[in-house]
Parts: C-alpha cells; sequence; structure tokens
C-alpha cells in the first residue's frame, strides 16, 4: 500500500512539473505614450472597447502576426477602425513608451506602418526595466497613419501588439478625432458626451464656456479642459 501511495505521489509531482513547465511565461506589456488604442479605451476614452479595458496589457498572440488585437476574439475591438479612435499628432519622429505589468526576456522590439517596418530595438534576450522608450525615425509618412508596435518575447512563441494612431508631421502631441467632415449642428447649451460639435459651436462645463475649435463627436474624456485642440476658453 504503502509503495502505491509512493509511485502515485510521483506520478502526480511529475505531471504538475510538466505542467508548470508548459505554461507560457506571464509577461504583459503595452504602449502606453503616445497612447495605443489600448492605453485609450483602459482610459474610458473610446466606447464599446470589451474586455481590453481591463487588460490592456494582455494583447498577447503568436509572433509574426500583423494585427491590433493578436488574432484573439475577446480583444477584436481594438482593429474595429469604425471605432472614434483618437490620434495623437506627432512630428517626422516620436518616442513609443512601454510599460510592463509582468517583465519577460526580451528577443526585440519593432514597429510597422503597414508592410514597412520602421524600426528595430533589440531587447538583448534579458528582463526589461519597467518602463522602456524608443524613438523612431517617421520620414517618409505623413498625414494620419497606424503604427504596430510589437514586442518579441526571447523565450516563447508569444508577442505582444499595440496599435497606435497618429497624425504624422502635425507637431505637438494632443489627441485629435478621426475625421468628421459633415457633423450635424450642435444646439449648444451644456457639454455632453455623445453630442456632435461643429466648428464655433459653444458650450458651457464647469462653469466656463467654450468655442469649439474642431468638428468632431464628443465621447468622456474630451471634456473641455483636457481637450485644447478640440475647445478654447472664452
Amino acid at each position: 500500500m504503502r509503495r502505491t501511495l509512493t509511485l502515485l505521489a510521483t506520478a502526480v509531482i511529475a505531471i504538475a512539473a510538466t505542467m508548470f513547465v508548459a505554461q507560457p511565461a506571464q509577461a504583459h506589456g503595452y504602449v502606453n505614450s503616445p497612447p495605443s488604442r489600448q492605453a485609450f479605451c483602459a482610459r474610458g476614452q473610446v466606447p464599446n472597447c470589451g474586455e481590453i479595458i481591463y487588460e490592456p496589457q494582455s494583447v498577447e498572440g503568436p509572433k509574426g502576426l500583423r494585427s491590433c488585437h493578436a488574432n484573439l476574439a475577446r480583444f477584436a475591438q481594438l482593429s474595429d477602425e469604425s471605432k472614434p479612435w483618437p490620434v495623437t499628432s506627432v512630428g517626422t519622429s516620436v518616442t513609443f513608451n512601454w510599460t510592463f505589468t509582468a517583465r519577460h526576456a526580451t528577443s526585440d522590439y519593432e514597429y510597422y506602418i503597414g508592410g514597412t517596418r520602421l524600426a528595430s530595438f533589440s531587447g538583448g534576450g534579458v528582463q526589461p526595466p519597467p518602463n522602456v522608450s524608443h524613438t523612431v525615425n517617421l520620414s517618409g509618412f505623413s498625414g494620419r497613419q497606424k503604427v504596430l508596435a510589437i514586442w518579441n518575447i526571447a523565450d516563447t512563441a508569444n508577442a505582444f501588439y499595440a496599435c497606435i494612431d497618429l497624425q504624422i508631421g502635425g507637431g505637438g502631441g494632443d489627441p485629435t478625432p478621426p475625421p468628421n467632415p459633415t457633423p450635424p449642428p450642435n444646439p449648444g447649451g451644456t457639454w455632453q458626451a455623445g453630442t456632435a460639435y461643429s466648428v464655433g459651436s459653444t458650450v458651457t462645463y464647469g462653469g466656463a464656456t467654450y468655442r469649439c475649435v474642431q468638428a468632431h463627436t464628443a465621447i468622456t474624456g474630451w471634456e473641455p479642459p483636457n481637450v485644447p485642440a478640440l475647445w478654447a476658453r472664452v
């Protein structure tokens, strides 16, 4: 009986060890500046983002993908181009800042616009610090562009993905909304999320009056004091 129990215990330990080794390393991270799509979702600045609002750091999939959501159905909203993704205005180069909630040995980092690889930075196969920054040259591109940033893990087959919407050649760093050439008229009054505002519309917010300087549809997070690219105080 004792021999049977010993063999059983040994088998359980062996199975547990095998399962432990087979589990992927819990490494997580995303681009928080300029804000990636998952960063904006986590801040509540884009509506109907789904589960990504709770874990912007978890967009993990096999290496070699070219999608914003790492082909994960539960994060499919990140690849929905009909959403009002805020756009950050930048010059001819931009510094991308990664934040890691669980660090892991890194192969490299890659940055793409479409099929063009803009830059690659070695991770040296070592664990990164809590934050990592890369300055990427955007020469040759202008206007609104979507950058795909990839964190390739050194000792697994996976990578982490983040998409960042930029207005290249726009200077500054204020988020601006996607184009909205024909917004319906705004009746004025108190600022409200979900309302379409045209240039020249005036609203009140927090006891102050603001004038719209760029047509857009308001969402939570774009309150007039927060987005000088959209509102000017009167």
